[in-house]
């Protein structure tokens, strides 16, 4: 049942009471006319789906980095577990480093406070160990860790582009307020086209008009940060660790 109340939370709660008290106000004080609600709409509807759009390309985006990222690391893994120069405490030593770098990006993505310098670091001890281990590894394998490296820096570099920016904070601000206000114009207006007919009519029309708005404000929400496992459509992070 949680995917059904997903999208609900406390703006939700706002645009309840607005939807009750709008058409309460309304039919109180007589307040009537008849405009045409297309502008309105188009309004509201527009810049809330190309929000939608930007936000499920973001995710799908960090998908493609992610799974990226672990596929290089994995075979640089691979490399250095098939070096038969390498001992087994330095195999293992790097196979920790390796992991070390995954997680350390698994706790970047999921955490507002982590920085992506603790990454960094991590990333830095794989030349160290080249550097270090530089009689058993050799300029060609060198050459070929470096360049499967590159692919890890990259899903990295654009995970990271993703975590810090987000969707136009000016564009959601006003899908919000038009979101919010939308009831003071649409209301009088349902109530003169709706004539004699129950007052309750208005008021189940303007709810779930208002629910279904601020339902996909909500939807695009959650989507827009695809890591902190608070939306039904959330990337299960884990999965791309380097042991799963």
């Amino acid at each position: 049942m949680n995917q059904y109340f997903s999208i609900i939370n406390l703006r939700t709660l706002y645009t309840l009471i607005i939807s009750l008290a709008v058409p309460f106000i309304a039919y109180r004080e007589g307040i009537v006319y008849n405009i045409d609600l297309t502008l309105i709409s188009i309004a509201i509807i527009f810049p809330l789906v190309f929000a939608i759009r930007g936000a499920f390309r973001r995710r799908e985006k960090a998908l493609e980095h992610l799974s990226r990222f672990r596929g290089a690391l994995k075979i640089i893994g691979n490399c250095f577990a098939t070096n038969s120069k390498l001992s087994d405490v330095k195999k293992k030593e790097i196979h920790g480093i390796l992991s070390e770098i995954s997680g350390n990006l698994i706790k970047y993505l999921k955490s507002e406070n982590m920085s992506i310098q603790e990454v960094d670091k991590s990333i830095d001890k794989v030349e160290q160990f080249v550097l270090d281990n530089d009689d058993t590894i050799s300029g060609g394998f060198r050459l070929k860790i470096f360049g499967f490296m590159r692919s890890v820096n990259e899903g990295i570099e654009n995970l990271e582009a993703i975590h810090t920016h987000r969707t136009p904070i000016s564009l959601k601000a006003y899908c919000k307020v038009f979101i919010y206000i939308f009831p003071l114009i649409y209301t009088p207006t349902i109530i003169e086209k709706i004539g004699e007919a129950p007052e309750y009519i208005t008021y189940f029309v303007v709810i779930i008009s208002e629910f279904i708005l601020i339902s996909l404000y909500n939807i695009q929400d959650d989507m827009e940060y695809p890591f902190d496992n608070e939306g039904l459509d959330d990337i299960k992070l884990d999965n791309f660790k380097f042991d799963r």
